[in-house]
């Protein structure tokens, strides 16, 4: 079923566990025929540092860098807020494949009227 969804985290090494999860969860929403965005903020912006996720691995998940990389491969964007990003003084230059800073007014917008999000 055609459509938009979103799946908010809000975490990163803090909790792998939730971090994992997420982009499973993202995943199958590609999979399902949805045009998906991965919005990542407060602590969650600091996976969209390359080489961040390469040692997270949570037992009976695929590898997270392996989950990132295939969401984008599939068609899936990721969405860095702004704020957060600058306010732990990460590298613009060092952002993953399919990731884009962005203000809120930039989910706000994809999300639209009645988009469905999660949040970990």
């Amino acid at each position: 079923m055609p459509g938009r969804f979103v799946v908010s985290l809000t975490c990163a090494k803090d909790d792998t566990d939730k971090a994992t999860v997420a982009f499973v969860v993202a995943n199958a929403a590609i999979a399902s025929d949805k045009e998906a965005i991965v919005f990542l903020s407060t602590e969650g912006t600091r996976i969209s540092q390359q080489g961040y996720a390469d040692d997270v691995h949570e037992a009976g998940f695929a590898p997270l860098k392996d989950l990132i990389a295939s969401f984008v491969e599939a068609g899936g964007q990721i969405y860095v807020c702004s704020p957060c990003f600058k306010k732990r003084g990460l590298d613009e230059t060092k952002v993953v494949p399919g990731a884009v800073i962005v203000g809120g007014a930039k989910l706000v917008e994809f999300m639209g009227e009645g988009c469905p999000s999660v949040s970990y």
